[in-house]
């Protein structure tokens, strides 16, 4: 951005015609002073009683979808219903952090009713992600694609069941913003899950990555998951 006649013009004003254009690089300006290369807040401990400035809700936040809490864990409570999960206020997301990354989270999923489910999604018009669902008090894990068309269209994998509570789920996003989902019980041996998934944007928004709990039912004894970690690695 730069001033022209005390108005701020934003980008790159190619054709002179007193609107900027993006630029995708640019140099960075003479500030007087060297200061190391600093990138925006990606991962979150959820060491603080507060979100990291990277989270962004869906929608207008409710303080009933969930809170950060002195524990160090996010308490995220699955009191929210959809009929899909694109129409979902309660996504915890962040923007893309870069072409190419791999996000992995910490999840302790406590459900109390029937079809209550947690997981790492990729949204956009086009969405994927892994649902960590319970079904009669055992607790299935598989992989939900979503496309946007004037109505959403859901397809889910054949369910796995996992016989804890506690999981790592991870997405290796590619060039291209291709997308590989996976999950492991001890943070160690990773099992790939599901299809390729290529993200997409959204309608007034890039792709993001993030986190979710939803339920059937609108109850005060709903279940809830603790998010004990949430990383950005290359």
């Amino acid at each position: 951005m730069k001033w022209v006649n005390d108005w701020p013009v934003m980008g790159e004003d190619y054709d002179k015609n007193g609107i900027g254009e993006p630029v995708t690089t640019y140099k960075k300006p003479n500030v007087g002073k060297k200061y190391p290369i600093e990138a925006p807040a990606e991962s979150d401990e959820f060491n603080e009683p507060r979100l990291g400035l990277q989270w962004q809700w869906q929608a207008n936040r409710q303080i009933n979808w969930g809170f950060p809490t002195s524990l160090g864990y996010l308490n995220l409570f699955c009191n929210t219903t959809s009929q899909n999960i694109f129409n979902a206020p309660n996504l915890l997301l962040q923007k893309f952090p870069a072409e190419e990354f791999t996000a992995t989270t910490k999840l302790t999923f406590n459900p109390r009713l029937n079809r209550e489910s947690t997981g790492l999604i990729v949204m956009g018009l086009d969405y994927s992600f892994l649902s960590f669902k319970n079904n009669e008090g055992k607790l299935y894990l598989s992989q939900k694609t979503g496309t946007f068309d004037k109505t959403v269209s859901e397809k889910e994998t054949t369910p796995t069941q996992i016989d804890n509570n506690t999981i790592y789920l991870r997405v290796k996003i590619g060039k291209g913003g291709m997308c590989d989902f996976f999950y492991s019980l001890d943070d160690k041996n990773y099992q790939k899950i599901g299809n390729e998934f290529k993200a997409k944007e959204g309608k007034w928004i890039g792709a993001k990555v993030g986190l979710f709990a939803l339920g059937e039912e609108v109850k005060n004894d709903s279940g809830n998951v603790e998010v004990d970690w949430f990383r950005i690695t290359k």
